[in-house]
């Protein structure tokens, strides 16, 4: 119906302008302005397209001046970005004011480039500004409905990819707390972060580092897989990311709803949660995430309650071991007890057993005792019989040698020889043998039976 309206809004341009009576005719043979012919191209226009439309279209641009909001509407070729059709629309500021806010609530996002809207626009040309479509009313519905559509393909592709569920199977460490933060530096919803952990009620520590994204925008997803991409460089640093968006507006948020970034968190090696902040449906960042929640500080007593789960669960063992420790040593103690008890009669009897036993072996020891000394008396015996006759003749053959040494010795006695008229003369108490190694004034002393003459040594005359 549309494309027909169109179509005899073109046929009916033409007429007028081509096939007005002579007198347009003539006017035009002699040269109309500008301005006139604008105004004819306006007039015709004015009659010919009363009605107002809905259109589909893309924004390429969007912005406001003085409340008024100028748009550059664009349809790009199926499976391409080539451009089939461009439009400028106006919405004029009465009408805005109303447009926007109820576009908003609805969508829960501003109109950005690339969104997909639904206008209910009529044509206006202005002979000094030109052709445009002025926006009387914008179909949040087509937008959420397109935004849904586009949701479920980025989800058919990932759970196709067999990667949507990946983060649901990691396992968070009992002690998470070394935690590597996605998040704008400024934004409030990171200050409530920090603040949370920092000022949690057990006293827990947690270790934060800031990798800094852009949360708001077109630039979401390079910007928050850059810093997926930082971390992971760093991974053995981390026990979990947490994504936050928080402090600002819910608007703008379709840059969460992105394959490439959907399959960068899916397949991320660690934990990521996200706290983005805003109360919609969740945004196939929160579904394909391993914990979702709806705000930072959501996200902050997420850990601080997992991690005082694990404090609870380390105060109930260490409960657990005093406690068994505690009947362990009673048990022991009753034990000891009973033991003691018996170690009395224990020891009487083993006393008793030992005393016989000692008993015992001392009258096997003294009995052994006196057979080996009556045997080894017997051995003394019988080696002394054997052993009087042959020291007898030991003894005289012995004797009998003395005999001779002493013989041989009073053969070379001195005192036997001085008896037999010999002298002997000693030279500094050394005998004398050589009158050559004397000099004049030596003394020398010369031994005779009856005593000894001291003589001086003198030149021969």
């Amino acid at each position: 119906m549309y494309k027909n309206t169109l179509l005899n809004c073109r046929f009916s341009i033409l007429y007028r302008i081509f096939a007005f009576d002579k007198q347009y005719v003539y006017q035009m043979r002699k040269a109309v302005t500008l301005y006139e012919l604008n105004q004819l191209v306006s007039d015709t226009i004015a009659a010919s397209m009363p009605d107002e439309y809905w259109v589909e279209a893309e924004l390429a641009e969007i912005h406001e001046v003085r409340g008024h909001c100028y748009m550059e509407l664009i349809q790009k070729e199926p499976f391409s970005n080539t451009p089939v059709a461009k439009a400028t629309a106006k919405c004029w500021k009465t009408k805005w004011m109303q447009i926007r806010p109820h576009f908003e609530r609805i969508t829960k996002q501003r109109m950005h480039a690339g969104l997909k809207i639904m206008l209910k626009v009529h044509a206006d040309f202005h002979a000094a500004y030109g052709f445009a479509w002025i926006v009387t009313d914008i179909d949040p519905a087509y937008t959420m409905g397109d935004m849904a559509r586009k949701r479920q393909e980025i989800i058919t592709v990932l759970k196709r990819e067999g990667v949507f569920e990946l983060q649901k199977e990691l396992v968070l460490g009992m002690f998470a707390q070394r935690i590597a933060v996605v998040s704008s530096a400024n934004a409030a919803g990171y200050g409530d972060f920090c603040n949370q952990l920092e000022c949690n009620e057990y006293g827990l520590h947690f270790d934060i580092e800031l990798f800094q994204a852009v949360m708001q925008g077109e630039q979401v997803e390079q910007s928050i897989i850059a810093a997926l991409n930082a971390i992971n460089e760093r991974i053995d640093d981390f026990d979990v990311v947490v994504i936050i968006r928080g402090g600002g507006a819910t608007s703008d948020l379709s840059g969460f709803d992105t394959l490439a970034l959907a399959e960068n968190v899916a397949n991320f090696p660690l934990p990521i949660i996200t706290g983005i902040g805003h109360e919609r449906d969740e945004s196939v960042l929160d579904m394909v995430s391993y914990a979702r929640v709806k705000t930072p500080t959501a996200a902050a007593a997420y850990l601080i309650g997992h991690l005082a789960e694990v404090l609870a669960r380390v105060e109930d063992a260490r409960s657990q071991i005093v406690s068994y420790v505690r009947r362990r040593m009673e048990h022991e103690k009753l034990r000891l007890n009973a033991l003691s008890n018996k170690i009395p009669i224990l020891f009487s009897a083993v006393k008793v057993s030992q005393t016989a036993r000692l008993n015992s072996l001392f009258m096997r020891t003294v009995s052994a005792m006196n057979r080996h000394l009556t045997a080894e008396k017997h051995h003394l015996d019988m080696l002394s019989a054997a052993l009087f006759p042959s020291v007898r003749r030991r003894i005289t053959a012995e004797y009998h040698r003395l005999e001779m040494l002493v013989q041989r010795t009073d053969a070379v006695n001195p005192d036997i020889l001085l008896r037999k008229g010999y002298s002997i003369t000693l030279h500094n108490g050394k005998l004398l043998r050589d009158v050559r190694s004397l000099r004049v004034g030596d003394e020398i002393e010369t031994k005779v039976e009856h005593g000894s003459v001291r003589s001086v040594v003198k030149a021969e005359e």
